[in-house]
């Protein structure tokens, strides 16, 4: 017996009058007057089944017995459906299969939860059942696109000359930012692998072996406090160059990124060419590093015209080296007093003591006056000072302005999520709309204040600007900018990437400032050091996450929505319930024991 040749999403009308063999899954079934109708649906899609006892008798009466989420085979004669009977919501909806015969290939429980895209079902729930959780047609369709944007980054860099290369999984620990997992190992007592939390090291020394374009879709692992953006296991391109500097691999980039969505998902637009901004601008226009660039909003700094004022609240700000900022949002000056007051709140909800704020209202002329442009209590100060601030922030009349006190990093941190508040708010974002961009120039060290040292901002294999390596000697290690760079798009990182440092000396010296001593980069880094005498090329690389990037095209609200069988948010797989304990014969074998 065929079971199938040809899927359920498949029914067109070049199909009419033939006989056709079927198999999927009962998605629903309905008695009408006598005739049986079922829906079947396989990873293609859904089409209808009719079941006539005065055609088919046998089929009739199994069909009887069907019930959602039985696998069964079917063969039968495509039809149209009769007028006024079509779906047109389904790309099958003008058909049906006039079933001949059916076999029931298994019977299947009641599923725990309808297998429909509506689904209302705890996450929990799903994720204990994810093989019933992925027969939904929206997650085959997530899975499907992800399989088209692994293919087509493949194929890009195969035809532009990149070799894939797997790289091990079971590695050295070495810090680069996050927990390793580690893995004990039962033939060296005591000792222990680690799980890569990137191919960083390994890529490097693939460069110096003469390899100069590699990629790999490579798994990384990181032991860290989970969001809802990050899995303890994710996948990211993994791709390293030689001979380039940074436009090189930014304009690469940009080609595969403006490539694969065009040719997988046309329906998005994208803003072309990608922005491209440094670290100084985003931080001071957007308070972020991965600004969100489908919309205005754009912040500004009025420290000091707000020294001007009497409000206590911005001068003990300014005092204690604070600054005043905040942005304009189009037409929205009629908000009334109680409007304010519940956007006061929201803002405290995201940790700031308060916000003020400036409504731009204007006369039946359309002029701003003494009596009609209202400021926060507390602030009080004529109108030719309102008209500055706006025009510094680029505001126009029947504008809100909203300012927020406090450090810089705070400021500009609350700033960035009311942004993002009111841009939902007032529907500012085009649907589909993508602006992708590369934030570029970021320092090459930010300060730890919880440990009192200098760390790297991206990772210390990162090279500094052309240029800048006398400052490392300096006192003023912040101010030294790198080569590194950030893929952003719609407010999330999507990459990051950097010109690498391929001599000795000068990745001695980073590990020297960042506080390792002779020993410990001798033990945790001495093979890259001793690779980078023997010839070591320039060389630089990104490295994209291919689940966030596919969060964004599904139009997902979890990351958790497109990858297959992905972990809770902490850290647990519900379906196979781990991680779990193992055997005290198995700790013995390894010389580990567990401690209560």
């Amino acid at each position: 017996m065929e079971l199938k040749n040809v899927n359920c999403g498949d029914i067109r009308e070049d199909r009419l009058g033939e006989s056709l063999s079927l198999s999927g899954w009962v998605s629903r079934r309905r008695d009408h007057g006598g005739i049986i109708f079922v829906d079947l649906r396989d990873r293609s899609g859904i089409v209808q089944i009719v079941f006539n006892p005065e055609l088919s008798p046998e089929a009739y009466d199994v069909a009887d017995q069907l019930r959602n989420e039985w696998v069964i085979h079917v063969r039968g004669t495509v039809g149209h459906r009769p007028p006024g009977s079509e779906n047109p919501d389904m790309p099958t909806g003008q058909f049906e299969i006039i079933a001949q015969t059916v076999t029931v290939l298994n019977s299947s429980l009641t599923p725990p939860f309808y297998i429909t895209d509506d689904l209302e079902a705890d996450e929990g729930l799903r994720l204990k059942y994810r093989y019933l959780d992925l027969r939904r047609p929206i997650m085959q369709k997530n899975l499907t696109i992800r399989h088209k944007v692994v293919k087509y980054i493949r194929d890009f860099l195969d035809s532009n000359d990149f070799l894939e290369i797997e790289t091990p999984i079971l590695i050295k620990s070495t810090p680069e930012g996050a927990r390793d997992f580690l893995v004990p190992s039962r033939m060296q007592k005591g000792s222990f692998y680690a799980l890569p939390q990137s191919p960083q090291q390994l890529k490097q020394l693939l460069m110096v072996a003469g390899i100069e374009r590699y990629f790999q879709i490579a798994r990384c692992f990181r032991d860290e406090d989970l969001r809802a953006d990050r899995q303890p296991e994710f996948t990211q391109l993994d791709l390293e160059m030689s001979f380039v500097e940074q436009e090189d691999i930014l304009k690469l980039t940009e080609d595969l990124y403006t490539g694969m969505i065009e040719s997988i998902s046309p329906e998005k637009k994208l803003i072309k060419p990608f922005i491209r901004m440094d670290y100084a601008e985003a931080m001071e226009k957007y308070g972020s590093d991965k600004p969100d660039w489908r919309y205005g909003l754009e912040m500004t700094d009025i420290t000091d015209l707000a020294k001007e004022t009497d409000f206590r609240v911005f001068l003990n700000t300014i005092d204690n080296g604070g600054i005043i900022k905040g942005f304009a949002v189009p037409s929205q000056s009629n908000y009334s007093g109680s409007d304010m007051r519940r956007l006061e709140e929201t803002a405290k909800e995201y940790g700031a003591g308060g916000m003020s704020h400036i409504r731009l209202q204007t006369d039946e002329s359309g002029n701003l006056t003494e009596d009609t442009v209202l400021l926060s209590p507390g602030i009080k100060m004529p109108l030719e000072w309102s008209i500055r601030v706006s025009e510094r922030m680029g505001a126009n009349p029947g504008d809100l302005i909203l300012l927020m006190a406090g450090k810089s990093k705070d400021t500009n941190n609350w700033l960035s999520l009311m942004r993002s508040y009111m841009a939902d708010k007032h529907q500012l974002v085009a649907p589909d709309l993508l602006a992708f961009g590369f934030v570029t120039d970021f320092p090459l060290f930010e300060w730890d204040e919880q440990t009192g040292r200098w760390d790297s901002s991206h990772h210390p294999f990162t090279s500094p600007s052309p240029g800048v390596e006398h400052l490392l000697d300096s006192d003023d290690l912040g101010s030294i900018k790198s080569q590194a760079y950030d893929l952003v798009c719609n407010g999330s990182e999507l990459a990051s990437g950097s010109i690498r440092i391929h001599q000795r000396d000068l990745q001695e010296k980073i590990f020297s400032v960042l506080g390792y001593s002779t020993q410990q980069v001798q033990d945790l880094f001495g093979h890259i050091l001793e690779a980078f005498e023997y010839g070591a090329p320039p060389h630089g690389g990104i490295a994209p996450g291919i689940d966030r990037l596919l969060t964004i095209l599904t139009n997902s609200e979890s990351i958790r929505d497109v990858i297959a069988f992905p972990k809770t948010q902490s850290g647990s797989d519900l379906l196979f319930g781990a991680p779990d304990v193992v055997s005290p014969s198995q700790l013995r074998d390894l010389s580990l024991r567990t401690i209560e």
